[in-house]
């Protein structure tokens, strides 16, 4: 497996990581993240996430071959891009509530981007299947 296969996936996995804590976070009703003791914060998981959605953006088009679909790629990187910058939202709040998580994991763009990558890591596994 390519280095740039091996960082796509784990990007992905701390973007799935991430969202899958923030479904939880978002459903406890908090104001705010200040005094969060127990477990993981919110806030460096956004800043995790943040940070694989920018891996994404800039080296998705190297874990793919060229004739792989160079639509689809622009089209993941666009939605990183854009998923990233809602994030960064969040990130520039002074406190991050349930709320405003909750807001967050519907983002269209959020979902636009987990749903690529998901097919996109789908697609290298054919390929990866297909050539060994």
């Amino acid at each position: 497996m390519s280095d740039a296969i091996t960082t796509f996936r784990a990007s992905l996995d701390t973007i799935e990581e991430a969202y899958e804590f923030m479904l939880a976070y978002a459903a406890q009703g908090r104001d705010t993240d200040a005094g969060q003791s127990v477990g993981p914060a919110i806030r460096p998981m956004l800043e995790k996430m943040h940070a694989a959605l920018g891996v994404i953006a800039d080296r998705v088009a190297d874990a793919y071959a060229p004739d792989a679909g160079a639509g689809f790629v622009a089209t993941l990187r666009d939605d990183a891009i854009k998923a990233a910058h809602s994030v960064q939202v969040a990130l520039n709040c002074e406190r991050i509530s349930s709320q405003l998580v909750d807001n967050l994991n519907a983002s269209i763009h959020l979902r636009a981007v987990l749903t690529g990558l998901f097919l996109a890591d789908e697609a290298l596994n054919i390929a990866s299947q297909i050539h060994d």
